[in-house]
């Protein structure tokens, strides 16, 4: 289908397209994996009170693990867009520029010297962790005139994660709570729990919000900032904002599945050859197949070598990395 056929389909077929997409990807994560269930088990076990073992897994271990997979998959996809637009980089990713790592530490260091805190105090320290991550990459962004450059940001990010990864690891070695840290930080959602989402859940749900009700001016604000200046747009403000929730939406997915790079990079590009630069419709796209991506990655992992796990993080990067450079060598247009 060319570009200019896709400008006369109305928005509401691609979002219906793309959750019908979703629901089959849901179904499809719900009904395969190392337990042999149907999906008349799954219908079974979300819509009755029957008791049973193939019930019980489904209830209590594969739809909390996909639903937490749902809100990560979203809340990663959704603060990749708003970076990529608030920069204008199109390399701009929270794993990418530092925010995962500065979770990651931020997580770290609250185990170590807060062995007991709960799930809300273990997302708290993430947020705090993903701020300083990214305010050192934009630190080091705007000594320098140019910094902001896609490819100097990226290096940032790569120096500050690298050191920030170093720091979680060198507070796990020497508080000796390495397996805690990996056990959280390992990259997948294992053990994903009802009270874990409970938490977690509301705050992703209300950054997406938040997003939906600014991608008019995230809209204006990718095109330039004169533009946006011109058109009366109070852009620190809004950029304020905007930088809060993408804290928000990456920490909040830290705190449930640890690293997870190239979700926020790669969701947004796809999803602008599909329904254009408009961030109206740019964000709402990228939630739903955010979602459907990780419900994806995470059926694979469960099933390509079951009844053993691979690591839906390494799913992840063996198709973000070859997507990463081809979004390098076409200068940051990877499906124009």
């Amino acid at each position: 289908m060319t570009n200019e056929n896709q400008r006369f389909i109305p928005f509401i077929y691609k979002l219906i397209i793309g959750i019908a997409l979703f629901i089959g990807m849901f179904i499809v994560s719900m009904a395969f994996g190392a337990a042999d269930v149907t999906v008349k088990d799954v219908w079974q076990a979300l819509t009755s009170n029957a008791a049973g073992e193939k019930l019980s897994i489904i209830r209590e271990i594969r739809f909390p693990r996909e639903v937490g997979a749902i809100f990560v998959g979203a809340a990663l996809a959704v603060s990749g867009a708003i970076m990529q637009g608030m920069t204008r980089n199109p390399l701009a990713d929270p794993g990418l520029l530092g925010l995962t790592a500065g979770a990651n530490a931020g997580l770290a260091i609250t185990l170590a010297f807060i062995p007991n805190a709960n799930n809300l105090g273990i997302m708290i320290a993430c947020f705090i962790g993903s701020a300083v991550g990214a305010t050192m990459v934009f630190g080091i962004g705007a000594m320098k005139k140019g910094g902001f450059s896609p490819l100097r940001i990226v290096l940032a990010g790569a120096a500050v994660s690298a050191f920030l990864f170093a720091v979680s690891q060198g507070v796990g070695i020497y508080f000796k709570v390495s397996k805690d840290v990996s056990m959280w930080t390992a990259g997948g959602n294992i053990g994903t729990s009802w009270d874990q989402l409970r938490v977690i859940v509301p705050f992703i749900l209300i950054g997406i919000l938040i997003s939906l009700f600014f991608s008019r001016q995230l809209t204006i604000l990718s095109l330039s900032e004169e533009v946006a200046v011109g058109l009366g747009q109070k852009t620190t403000q809004i950029k304020a904002v905007l930088f809060v929730v993408i804290i928000l939406l990456a920490g909040a997915a830290v705190a449930l599945v640890g690293n997870m790079v190239f979700i926020g990079l790669m969701v947004p590009h796809m999803v602008r050859a599909f329904v254009g630069t408009d961030y109206r419709f740019i964000l709402p796209m990228s939630a739903i197949l955010g979602a459907t991506f990780m419900l994806l990655a995470d059926t694979i992992g469960r099933t390509i070598n079951s009844p053993y796990e691979t690591p839906v993080v390494a799913i992840v990067a063996m198709i973000g990395l070859p997507f990463f450079l081809l979004i390098v060598r076409k200068g940051g247009k990877a499906f124009s």
